[in-house]
């Protein structure tokens, strides 16, 4: 059972992390699949 909960504080932990390092990248969905014909919420 332990292990099993490490694992998924782990999991959350990178799930996470990966979130914020992308979002500072400027990688979200929006900025990646968006093109200048595209009008998304201003």
């Amino acid at each position: 059972m332990r292990a099993f909960l490490a694992g998924v504080c782990a999991a959350v932990l990178i799930a996470v992390g990966s979130y914020f390092v992308l979002e500072s990248l400027g990688m979200s969905s929006q900025a990646v699949y968006s093109s200048p014909n595209v009008r998304l919420g201003d």
